[in-house]
């Protein structure tokens, strides 16, 4: 290595010795400024690992075609035996989402696809339920703005397996499924949608997409480092992922719906993949769809009034007019990624021909966008384009006002995803907004002031009440937020929407008072999936004061609940359909794709001294609650290779969690927790209780 490292440099020598003085001197200034660029990025990426709970950072800085910023930092494999390098591949998440893009558009360029027409003249197999899914167009996929409900992920995020479930049984899990919205409504994140983008390249190429990926974009880009699960790279070229509840590295994490989240690479690979955007990606995409990518998609549909925001969609993008960059009439366009364990951001300065990629194991997109952001800003200055940084923003102080009643009869019931929130008012100026089905949260509270607008005693967000031409009425949220040394992000968007009271005819509602309160634990997950790692199940939790809800989901029927939600952006996302259903006396939860047993069902642990337990013959995993004769106890559990298990404790946080393959588990039983057994059909694991 070093033989062939001194014959490049002396290549180099020889090469610089030839040019002339002047262009000699241009290259030595060029190369200068970017030194103190890459002390910042390495200063700010060691602040995300030592401060904000990242496990380690790579991040790349392309200016005109060139990389002149790379670096990496953090924790690898445990041993330090593999330290972290430029081609180290990350899971770069929803970040993949711009490559299915591109390959739409260039089927767009090849005649083969139009962003207009109906989707079902592509895949003729998708149906749904609901009959007005044969509007949807592939650009409504691209936008967000399909309509569909939002994430349907049947074992699609799992530890070391490329299993293709998700994606091979997106189309059947979607008959089964009705529309939240009108196709082309409005804009609100959408994962789906790009899982069927990736079927729409797969069935109008031929190709599957992993191999239409390298032969049509990573290939010609030079790309080296950039693969799918389907590629079965070697594990050691990946950055390690960790979790609190199991000891030691964690195998790699697979996302396997490709097209929506599941691609690797590096920052340096991502970086070159940015040229696409700055014209300079010659042969793989035109300028003209390049640019198409960066219109203003989300003003098409529902939406607030332009202000500064990190959220405002393209076609792919997150934005396309990104703060703070906006602010000095910079174009800037970004997309995040986050699965489970990694996360990445691509900030793009198409006018600039510029770009940084920023990866990590931990951490958020959030965090990673802001580390771009830095790097860019900091660029632009040494270079000349930006003469001083602006200040952080803020609405100011708030002077209190009395509140009419033209807005106190607002207060009430609001739901997002996930969420209801209950918003209360005090004439004399002040609204308290209080979380009703997250007890562990805090209210927050807000002052009345002249313009009409609610206000923070901190000044960073802004509330109001609009009703919007859709006949709702939402809470519009404006926020900035400070992240110390890393710069600031702000959001405008709707937050929240109105609820009203929701009153069940009887049988309805006698079914729904046996649910409450219960939990449904997911079952037809694979055993390496993630989400045995993650929850200990899907409460049923009505609203004091909200009848007819289960949190944000509207009950439609005995047996069915749905979100009504419409809120463009963020907060209206995955509203999943929940459906009951009974096999052989046991009541089951359906939604999106997964099953989850009723927790009626669920016996003890067997607290004697050896028992055996055995995945039955339908795959579903095994859940035990912990009995008082087992509590702190020590038990032994032997598995074999194809399964796992999971503990759970009284709060439903994994508090113990282990992969198979021949391996033997020391855990103490917590009070009140659970464990789950999981694996292919017909395994046996072994219990030793101490």
């Amino acid at each position: 290595m070093k033989r062939k490292l001194s014959w490049i440099l002396a290549v180099i020598l020889t090469f610089t010795m030839l040019l002339p003085a002047g262009v000699m001197a241009q290259s030595s200034v060029k190369a200068s400024s970017y030194e103190g660029i890459q002390k910042l990025a390495a200063e700010k990426a060691d602040l995300l690992v030592k401060t904000l709970g990242t496990v380690s950072v790579q991040y790349a800085l392309i200016d005109n075609g060139d990389i002149v910023v790379s670096g990496q930092t953090g924790v690898n494999d445990e041993g330090n035996k593999i330290p972290l390098n430029n081609e180290t591949m990350y899971g770069i998440g929803s970040t993949s989402k711009m490559f299915t893009t591109v390959a739409v558009m260039k089927l767009v360029e090849d005649g083969k696809v139009d962003l207009d027409k109906p989707l079902v003249q592509y895949i003729p197999e998708f149906k749904m339920k609901d009959e007005r899914y044969k509007k949807i167009t592939p650009r409504m996929l691209l936008n967000h703005s399909s309509g569909l409900r939002g994430s349907t992920f049947p074992s699609a995020f799992l530890l070391g397996d490329n299993d293709t479930h998700a994606h091979d049984t997106l189309l059947h899990n979607l008959q089964e499924q009705s529309l939240k919205a009108d196709p082309g409504a409005y804009s609100v994140y959408c994962n789906d949608g790009f899982t069927l983008a990736e079927i729409l390249v797969e069935k109008v190429s031929g190709l599957d997409f992993t191999t239409y990926l390298h032969k049509h974009i990573t290939s010609p880009l030079g790309m080296k480092h950039t693969n799918t699960p389907i590629d079965n790279v070697d594990a050691a070229k990946f950055a390690a992922v960790y979790h609190p509840a199991h000891k030691g590295q964690l195998p790699v994490e697979s996302v396997n719906v490709l097209g929506t989240g599941g691609i690797y690479s590096t920052a340096e690979d991502i970086a070159r993949f940015s040229q696409l955007f700055t014209g300079q990606g010659k042969g793989v995409l035109s300028n003209q769809s390049a640019k198409a990518m960066q219109q203003e998609e989300y003003k098409k549909g529902l939406w607030p009034d332009d202000k500064d925001s990190i959220v405002n969609y393209g076609l792919g993008w997150d934005s396309v007019k990104l703060y703070p960059f906006n602010n000095y009439g910079i174009k800037a366009v970004n997309k995040g990624g986050d699965t489970i364990l990694y996360h990445a951001s691509l900030v793009v300065l198409p006018e600039h021909n510029m770009a940084a990629a920023v990866l990590s194991s931990g951490g958020s997109s959030t965090l990673n966008a802001l580390l771009a952001n830095e790097i860019l800003l900091q660029t632009l200055k040494t270079k000349g384009t930006i003469k001083e940084f602006q200040p952080a923003k803020s609405f100011g102080k708030p002077v209190k006002a009395s509140i009419p009643a033209n807005i106190t009869k607002h207060a009430g019931y609001y739901g997002a995803t996930g969420q209801i929130m209950k918003v209360t008012m005090i004439e004399s100026g002040e609204m308290t907004i209080s979380p009703v089905n997250i007890p562990e949260a805090p209210s927050q509270k807000y002052v009345y002031t002249a313009d009409g607008t609610f206000v923070t005693e901190d000044g960073l967000t802004k509330m109001s009440f609009v009703t919007k031409e859709n006949g709702r009425t939402y809470i519009w949220s404006q926020m900035y937020q400070e992240i110390p040394n890393l710069g600031q992000i702000a959001l405008s968007h709707l937050m929240a929407e109105k609820l009203a009271a929701n009153d069940l005819p009887a049988q309805a509602d006698t079914a729904w008072k046996a649910r409450e309160g219960k939990k449904y634990y997911p079952v037809t997950e694979k055993y390496t999936s993630i989400l045995y790692l993650l929850m200990g199940g899907i409460g049923i939790n009505k609203v004091d004061g909200l009848p007819g809800y289960v949190d944000d989901k509207l009950i439609t029927s005995a047996t069915s609940a749905a979100s009504q939600l419409n809120i463009p952006g963020m907060n209206g996302r995955d509203t999943m359909e929940y459906n009951f259903i009974s096999k052989d006396g046991i009541e089951y939860l359906v939604s999106a794709g997964v099953l989850g047993v009723s927790e009626d069902a669920i016996k003890p642990l067997y607290a004697g001294a050896q028992s055996t337990v055995t995945i039955q013959p339908n795959g579903y995993a095994r859940w035990f609650s912990i009995p008082d004769a087992a509590t702190n106890k020590k038990l032994t559990v032997t598995m074999p290779a194809n399964s796992s298990f999971s503990l759970i404790d009284e709060k439903g946080t994994s508090v113990k969690y282990a992969l198979g393959q021949g391996k033997t588990a020391d855990i103490e039983l917590p009070k009140k927790g659970m464990i789950v057994f999981a694996g292919d059909a017909g395994v046996q694991i072994k219990l030793t209780l101490k």
